[in-house]
């Protein structure tokens, strides 16, 4: 019998497929990372072609590393960057145009235009969601007005949206031959069009959206057989059986199922996931209320969510914009050539304001500065921001929820940053903890493909493969935090209304 599971990250930066065994270790991977495309400032975008074509690419990569066939594989999952929107003909399986990415702000007009009759929350008691330029049905709407002949083939039915998970999934499946047309309910629910309450699509929204059912994929449960890769992959009949948005994913991979559990993920941004299981929470303080997951026909699992745009790619801007360093680990060694920020803080706007504050019109600033300040502290400045962030996100889901988190579980890649962690502790005033796997979003895609196959039979089997790596406790004086935390929101406020009607 096969025991292995093939995960697929299609991730903002890049698509990664990693087979794991039943222990969920990891026996091999593969990686390619995709251009991203930034037209105008605001404007980001993928190649959905480019990233078809590494996914198929780091699947052999990761096949043959450890070789392995499509006999040892026992099932696919996927996970996936969530609200990027791809918009394809389901004739020519081609893209009308560039997956638009959730940090994509060029749809503020479209947001306004909608808010105009509700306000932003408009539509939140229903979706969840409250309407911002991040969510993918405003996207959907600027590729039907803005593509020659986009509407009218949508109209006409030709046309068939998804978030990358959906794209990949009809491709593996066979595209124009027969490809399956769906996503699960965590991807659904970041769209702005899914009824948190029944799970299908909300037909009155998408009227006032001008979006046709018709593009929409079918919403299926997070673990379950959508269909068998196609003939000509190296995968050929093997059933993909898992899909998670990538946030959700990881807060799977941490073995976090139950209400009360909770993760951050630190990677291009930052996404805090704080599970309150059946019950339906909406947020009084900024918070996301989403999917958590859902198991085939048992009952969804629900979430708040405290997203946090840039985090990851801030350090990347230093790397790529400025060149105070070459390559991302060395944030921190140039972070620790200081004993402090200097003064400075850093508050990477650059796509507007998320959670807690959900500011479209807020820009970037780097405030306190001094003549001491050198690139030490601007490094240090700019590692902090990520850990202020997440203590904004964290006091938000603590006042929700009306239970103070004693610990928080973390993952992604900023969290071999040790100096990071630690300041987050001390930021937080609670342990940080990292896993062994620290890979948890494929992993938390493998878990659900697993389930829905028999390689794991419940998730006791899966909370067992849990594992401590790490744990930094606060070490910084109390009153010293609340200095810092008071100088970083006075910070934050500096970054509001910057945009105005004629400023980008």
């Amino acid at each position: 019998m096969a025991t292995y599971v093939l995960a697929i990250d299609q991730g903002t930066t890049s698509t990664r497929a990693i087979i794991f065994d039943q222990k969920g270790s990891i026996v091999s991977s593969g990686q390619m990372e995709h251009e991203q495309i930034f037209p105008k400032a605001g404007w980001v975008e993928h190649d959905p072609m480019e990233i078809w074509a590494n996914t198929r690419e780091v699947i052999g990569q990761a096949l043959s590393k450890a070789s392995l066939t499509r006999h040892d594989i026992a099932a696919v999952g996927i996970t996936n960057q969530r609200e990027t929107a791809v918009v394809w003909d389901k004739n020519t399986g081609k893209p009308v145009y560039n997956a638009i990415v959730w940090q994509d702000t060029r749809t503020q007009s479209i947001v306004d235009r909608l808010a105009k009759d509700g306000g932003v929350e408009r539509f939140k008691p229903t979706v969840g969601l409250p309407l911002a330029t991040y969510f993918s049905g405003t996207k959907i709407v600027w590729i039907l007005e803005n593509v020659e002949g986009a509407r009218e083939a949508a109209d006409n039915g030709d046309l068939l949206f998804g978030t990358t998970d959906t794209w990949v999934l009809w491709n593996l499946t066979g595209g124009t031959d027969g490809g399956v047309h769906a996503t699960d309910v965590t991807n659904a629910s970041r769209t702005l069009f899914m009824d948190l309450e029944t799970l299908q699509w909300d037909h009155s929204i998408l009227e006032a959206f001008g979006v046709p059912a018709s593009m929409l994929p079918e919403i299926k449960s997070s673990s379950e057989v959508y269909g068998t890769v196609h003939g000509s992959s190296l995968l050929r009949e093997v059933p993909v059986a898992g899909i998670l948005g990538d946030q959700q994913a990881a807060t799977f991979g941490q073995a976090a199922f139950d209400a009360g559990e909770s993760k951050n993920t630190y990677g291009t941004g930052n996404f805090l996931i704080f599970n309150t299981g059946e019950e339906i929470v909406h947020s009084k303080n900024g918070l996301l209320t989403t999917l958590g997951y859902k198991l085939g026909d048992a009952k969804p699992h629900y979430a708040l969510e405290g997203s946090i745009a840039v985090t990851g790619s801030l350090i990347q801007w230093l790397r790529d914009n400025l060149g105070i360093i070459g390559s991302a680990p060395e944030v921190e060694t140039l972070a620790n050539t200081v004993e402090d920020n200097g003064g400075a803080y850093f508050v990477p706007a650059f796509s507007g304001l998320f959670a807690p504050y959900w500011r479209s019109d807020a820009r970037g600033a780097l405030v306190g500065l001094t003549r001491f300040v050198n690139k030490g502290h601007i490094a240090r400045a700019a590692l902090e921001a990520t850990a202020f962030q997440t203590r904004e996100v964290l006091e938000a889901v603590n006042a929700d929820s009306g239970v103070d988190l004693t610990e928080l579980k973390v993952d992604g890649g900023m969290i071999a940053n040790n100096t990071l962690m630690q300041f987050q502790a001390d930021i937080l005033g609670v342990p940080v903890v990292r896993p062994v796997v620290a890979e948890t979003t494929a992993l938390g895609a493998a878990y659900a493909a697993g389930l829905a196959v028999g390689v794991w039979g419940s998730l006791d089997e899966l909370r067992a493969n849990w594992q401590e790596d790490s744990r930094w406790t606060p070490s910084m004086d109390a009153g010293e935090r609340d200095r810092q935390i008071r100088l970083w929101k006075k910070a934050v406020t500096k970054t509001f209304d910057w945009v105005d009607e004629d400023v980008n």
